[in-house]
């Protein structure tokens, strides 16, 4: 025997507001049986649930979860009640927007009174070169314009490296949802943060993005290098200035993230075999080379191996890179405000422009070519970066 009235999948609080229409008892046969839009009345009238035509559509294939201990009637015709297994064809909450004119709307689940929305699987990149405006270049761009290498070359030489290392961190943040998400993204995302996020199957796309942020940051840094055809001395120069970098966003700012590209830069073979310019480096930038061979490199190798980490009280992106990479082959932050979050404006403006992926993407790629296919695109670049090293340091011909 069915019980005289049985209870929504929704919680105990909201079966009390709008109880789930059910079979009526032989006895109550001849009383009509309430409509549930009859029964959506105050006090719900004063908290309403928010309007699904306010929400980005997503995926619509979650039911109301039962109760293991509930019994429900076995079968319906008119799918006014309840099926053995599920709720039939619409939910109670979904009829309820039907009623209300609301047909054909992202689905909700209701848990313990509350409401909860799908989350969105983002299958678009975050990056938009082709639509990206930028004071440092024009609306089309030809790949690796010399007069927009000439002022990026400019702008890191008279940056310092603190200074470079906060535009950097906060752009990586900005990307990895970290920093300025609003509460739409966080409903969209189905957390709170990107760190979360990235983790999860639906973070897919963040993890692609990021992966393109770490590549396209490594070889632009790479560009600045081998494009520098002046002397070896001013290739030092900049080789220094890129060290003390990674220097900052290690020890200071805590960005294993923006550590990792930087270092990715100084590690590819066509910037490494330079021998004359990492010659020059020790020469004249002794405590830099210093720096770099007895402590960067170590700790990275550590970073990547597992042997080592970083506290997590001066972490301000943790090292997701192998995480990443696995998968697709909160970070903590105090009440105060951090360093790289109150950049100074003005000409500071033009540097933290220098870090934003599309307009590297635009750099290196062009206007047009920016939106080629990823893999095609980094071949390419490999051919161009070999051909810029190649060209300042011609390979040894063996005898």
């Amino acid at each position: 025997m069915y019980p005289s009235q049985s209870r929504s999948p929704c919680s105990s609080r909201a079966a009390s507001r709008a109880p789930s229409p059910s079979l009526p008892r032989a006895a109550d046969a001849a009383r009509p049986v309430p409509s549930p839009s009859s029964t959506l009345r105050a006090p719900d009238a004063a908290r309403p649930v928010p309007s699904p035509s306010s929400t980005l559509h997503r995926q619509s294939k979650d039911r109301p979860q039962l109760h293991p201990n509930q019994q429900f009637p076995s079968s319906d015709t008119d799918g006014s009640c309840y099926t053995e297994l599920y709720p039939s064809p619409q939910s109670y909450v979904e009829r309820l927007w039907v009623e209300e004119g609301s047909a054909g709307v992202d689905q909700l689940r209701v848990e313990d009174g509350n409401v909860y929305f799908s989350p969105v699987v983002e299958t678009v990149s975050s990056f938009r070169p082709g639509r990206y405006q930028s004071p440092l270049m024009p609306k089309e761009n030809k790949p690796l314009d010399v007069s927009i290498l000439r002022r990026v070359k400019e702008l890191l030489a008279e940056v310092d490296p603190r200074t470079a290392a906060q535009h950097i961190t906060k752009a990586d943040c900005v990307v990895a949802k970290i920093l300025e998400v609003t509460p739409e993204v966080q409903r969209m995302m189905g957390v709170s943060s990107g760190m979360e996020l990235l983790t999860l199957p639906h973070g897919q796309q963040l993890r692609l993005d990021l992966l393109e942020r770490f590549q396209t940051m490594a070889i632009m840094l790479a560009v600045d290098v081998l494009g520098c055809t002046g002397t070896t001395e001013e290739r030092a120069g900049l080789l220094h200035k890129i060290i003390q970098i990674a220097a900052e966003l290690k020890s200071n700012v805590g960005n294993m993230f923006g550590f990792a590209a930087i270092m990715r830069a100084l590690e590819l073979p066509q910037v490494s075999r330079l021998e004359q310019t990492w010659t020059a480096l020790r020469q004249r930038h002794t405590e830099g080379a210093i720096l770099y061979e007895k402590t960067l490199r170590p700790f990275m190798k550590s970073l990547n191996d597992g042997r080592e980490s970083c506290p997590l009280s001066s972490t301000t992106f943790p090292h997701v890179l192998p995480l990443l990479s696995l998968l697709e082959k909160s970070v903590a932050v105090g009440d105060g405000v951090e360093p790289w979050e109150t950049v100074e404006a003005g000409e500071q403006t033009e540097v933290f422009e220098l870090f934003h992926t599309d307009f590297q993407m635009r750099l290196l790629w062009g206007s047009r070519g920016a939106g080629e296919v990823q893999a095609l695109r980094y071949a390419k670049f490999d051919q161009v970066l070999t051909a810029l090293s190649n060209r300042l340091e011609p390979p040894v011909r063996p005898r």
